[in-house]
């Protein structure tokens, strides 16, 4: 946008626009559950034994929480690249 022409601040953007995507996944994720959505990763899902299904009954197991730490850390690890 400010016309920065420049290979790091284009790679540490993108990495900055995939942590605040997975964050804003996983933050609508109560709200889209009481519509009976889901946009999680399924193979993490899969991975821990949880469910859709388990995610709108609104179930707080530590399997479910497992799925939400997996899924955080892959934020966490993109923010890692760009420090």
């Amino acid at each position: 946008i400010s016309g920065v022409r420049d290979i790091h601040a284009d790679h540490a953007a993108s990495h900055i626009g995939k942590a605040q995507g997975i964050v804003t996944c996983l933050r609508a994720t109560p709200y889209h559950c009481t519509r009976r959505k889901v946009f999680l990763p399924m193979d993490i899902c899969m991975l821990h034994g949880v469910s859709q299904e388990d995610f709108i009954r609104g179930k707080q197991e530590k399997n479910m929480r497992d799925v939400i730490y997996d899924i955080a850390s892959q934020a966490h690890i993109h923010l890692e690249h760009v420090r």
